[in-house]
């Protein structure tokens, strides 16, 4: 392992994040909000000293591999998210350090639990770089950095492999760092078309960017405590639906269509299948809680906000969906462990695998059947490797070892089933609002400090796709020899 490389990289990355805090500091001068803005600046100073010492000289051994790459992208993580916590702390808008980080890895991981009782309490710098790190966080940390910068044009393959969430990593992470910044200016000109939208709305320009930062990175963090719904407006609900499905689709679709290539769009099986589930759930749920409602149509703007925003895992609200009948609930709960599309901002397992899986259970019954017969097992007709198939299981496995040893840990804090389970299905899947008591009007505040790292073990582990993580936390991965 190349560990003078590894902190070179990881100190760049601290450079950029000492960027970042300069942007809600002058949020706070705009604002009037003298002491947040200094401890944004204060922390920036301190995070810019450590770029300075270990940023600068590029070691002379600069190779780096696949296992350095997953390091690097879980250290970024854990780095800029407890740095970016220390501006809540030290202006006392999130008096204890945990909670604070807990907010900031919920906000970096684009996941939207919160431990704030009053979201409307806090400063508007601070509502700002908390929903600030959706964006930032939605198209992954690193890639955001490279595109700002030549942090590593060499080993730049390794670093997005690690953090581009998806099973093909070959084929969907973008082959070079013109691609990404590409990627990255349609991620930036959807959220300004979306800021213009809710402006024509009605909205203010300082609520439409953090609505639009929340449903960019499929986040969901709002300055109001009954997030979208605050605004009771169906026009607003439909601006942020749109956004939201259209962000959790994979974004090389929208470098097809930028290039004129639509045959790939059409013939996308995650996509047909994505909006498929969408359409589905959505006609269900409304006939579902129609009577609760008076109207269909009424019925219909609820429940396709709610399954847009859960299953793209941005976690926004227009209602208590608590209150919904148990059919309903139980829909949405499938939708957070599918999740969105791979290479999206959204979270959960993603549609491919579960088109893999569900191919899968096909081709063994088919097998059964007919057991001298030859099933391949495609995805947009291209046949999946056995180094696909072997990784996509082995990640189930981890996904279920983790839910199952999460839920056991959580349980010791004696909450009701529903609360256990949801709060573990929101910080995992990167959902945001759970079931039961952390549903989308409660907060994760009442929790053991315990429970509140293992939310934050869950929602870095979801948001990397679990091994990235773990292998940062597994001995052997740091033997030289190894």
């Amino acid at each position: 392992m190349n560990m003078k490389m590894i902190r070179y990289i990881l100190a760049k990355m601290l450079g950029v994040e000492a960027l970042l805090l300069l942007i809600p500091a002058l949020v706070g001068l705009i604002y009037g909000e003298g002491k947040e803005a200094l401890s944004f600046a204060g922390v920036a100073v301190i995070v810019a000293l450590i770029y300075l010492l270990f940023g600068l000289k590029k070691p002379e051994k600069s190779q780096i591999y696949g296992k350095d790459g997953m390091v690097i992208v879980a250290s970024a993580w854990i780095l800029w998210s407890m740095f970016g916590a220390l501006p809540f702390t030290i202006s006392g808008s999130i008096p204890y350090y945990l909670d604070a980080f807990f907010e900031t890895v919920s906000g970096f991981t684009t996941t939207g639990s919160s431990i704030l009782r009053d979201v409307e309490a806090l400063p508007q710098s601070m509502a700002f770089w908390r929903s600030f790190t959706h964006w930032v966080g939605g198209m992954g940390v690193l890639v955001f950095v490279m595109v700002l910068t030549t942090l590593d044009k060499k080993n730049s393959m390794y670093l997005m492999r690690a953090e581009v969430p998806g099973p093909e990593k070959d084929k969907l992470v973008p082959k070079t760092m013109s691609t990404a910044r590409i990627l990255y200016g349609m991620y930036f000109a959807l959220t300004v078309v979306e800021v213009v939208l809710l402006i024509i709305g009605g909205m203010n320009i300082f609520d439409s960017l953090i609505h639009s930062f929340g449903t960019a990175g499929t986040g969901g963090f709002s300055n109001y405590a009954a997030s979208v719904g605050h605004f009771d407006s169906a026009y607003i609900d439909g601006v942020i639906t749109v956004f939201m499905i259209l962000f959790g689709i994979n974004f090389n679709l929208y470098f097809f269509l930028l290039l004129g290539n639509v045959k790939p769009i059409w013939k996308n099986e995650e996509l047909r299948a994505y909006l498929g589930i969408i359409a589905v759930a959505t006609a269900v749920i409304t006939l579902n809680i129609s009577g609760q409602y008076g109207s269909v149509l009424t019925a219909f703007r609820y429940a396709v906000f709610q399954v847009g925003t859960i299953i793209t895992t941005t976690g926004y609200a227009t209602t208590d969906y608590v209150l919904w009948p148990m059919f309903s609930q139980c829909v949405l709960i499938l939708l957070m462990v599918v999740g969105a599309c791979a290479s999206s901002t959204g979270g959960g397992i993603k549609v491919s695998r579960v088109l893999i899986v569900f191919k899968t259970v096909k081709q063994e019954i088919k097998r059964l059947v007919h057991p001298q017969s030859v099933n391949l097992i495609r995805i947009n007709g291209k046949k999946m490797s056995s180094e696909i198939l072997r990784t996509v299981y082995v990640y189930l496995l981890a996904y279920a070892g983790i839910t199952i040893v999460s839920i056991l840990i959580i349980s010791l804090d004696n909450q009701d089933f529903a609360t256990t389970f949801g709060s573990v299905m929101a910080t995992l899947n990167n959902i945001g609002p759970g079931i039961g008591a952390v549903g989308p009007t409660g907060s994760f505040a009442d929790f053991s400090p315990l429970s509140k790292l293992i939310f934050c073990f869950d929602m870095l582990a979801g948001r990397l796709e679990i091994f990235p993580f773990l292998m940062l936390l597994t001995a052997f991965s740091w033997r030289k020899n190894f």
